[in-house]
């Protein structure tokens, strides 16, 4: 059966806010949790840190944070999916982390983030899906402490694919980039962090970082599939795909993942750039 959830009002997520696309998400989350965990340690988030988790979704990297900063720390998850982080902080409570918040905020808002400064802020997949991802980079820089960091991570689409190339996941991709473009997410806002670190006025980055991910096409069509099916309705109300094309790359990719389950697909990948704020 499937499930929907209310939409919160201004929400410019373009995937939606099911319990299949909360899954989705718990399943990426877990896919980046090394790369995550690599850029916490290469800005040395500490024990008894203060730390914001900007869009945090389902609390993966909370989690990443907690274990970090120990039972003295603090960190705060805020989401405009208010379920998903109502859920997130009780499995996190549940863990025992209980230095865990989670607040329901709308970063396009203005005003400052709540809670802060802190002494980590940090956002994944987070300006991909906004317009006015400047000016939330500018709100996000604000919320950290004198000294402390800012570490964003977000997805460049351009290197996604199957080699050697099957039309099945071709078109699925096409349909998927051009889903995300034509509600007005930036497919290749990773690799434009420098220029959204200058255009915010946070400065270059102290340093930038790629992760990438390779498997089989009997594993990787996961994420083809479940990404499709989470852009399916706006791509059809935007004329990106019919559901008659839809069914039939369906079908094609379930042919050609018998047919050739070891060739590799190459995920997203996911670029990171971090700076440290002065001293005042």
């Amino acid at each position: 059966m499937h499930t929907t959830t209310i939409r919160p009002e201004n929400d410019e997520y373009a995937l939606g806010r099911t319990p299949a696309e909360h899954e989705r998400l718990r399943a990426q989350a877990r896919v980046w949790a090394a790369a995550a965990g690599r850029l916490l340690d290469q800005v040395g988030l500490a024990p008894g840190a203060s730390c914001l988790d900007a869009g945090c979704g389902p609390g993966e990297t909370m989690r990443l944070m907690a274990q970090r900063v120990g039972p003295a720390g603090q960190v705060l998850g805020i989401d405009l999916d208010a379920p998903l982080g109502a859920a997130a902080l009780a499995s996190l409570h549940q863990a025992g982390h209980r230095q865990c918040r989670f607040t329901a905020h709308d970063i396009t808002t203005a005003g400052p983030v709540p809670g802060g400064p802190f002494d980590l802020v940090y956002a994944r997949l987070l300006l991909f899906h906004l317009p006015q991802r400047a000016a939330v980079l500018a709100r996000l820089w604000e919320a950290v402490a004198p000294g402390g960091h800012l570490v964003v991570q977000d997805y460049d689409l351009r290197g996604a694919s199957v080699l050697p190339a099957l039309g099945s996941a071709d078109e699925m991709l096409r349909v998927i980039i051009a889903a995300f473009t034509a509600v007005g997410c930036d497919v290749h806002a990773g690799a434009r962090l420098p220029q959204l670190f200058a255009q915010a006025g946070v400065g270059q980055p102290d340093g930038t970082d790629v992760a990438g991910r390779l498997e089989p096409l009997a594993t990787g069509r996961a994420i083809l599939e479940r990404t499709f099916a989470s852009l399916l309705a706006p791509a059809l109300a935007r004329g990106v795909t019919t559901a008659a094309a839809a069914a039939a790359a369906q079908a094609a990719l379930d042919r050609d993942c018998a047919e050739f389950p070891d060739r590799p697909l190459l995920w997203p990948l996911l670029i990171g750039a971090w700076k440290r704020k002065g001293q005042q």
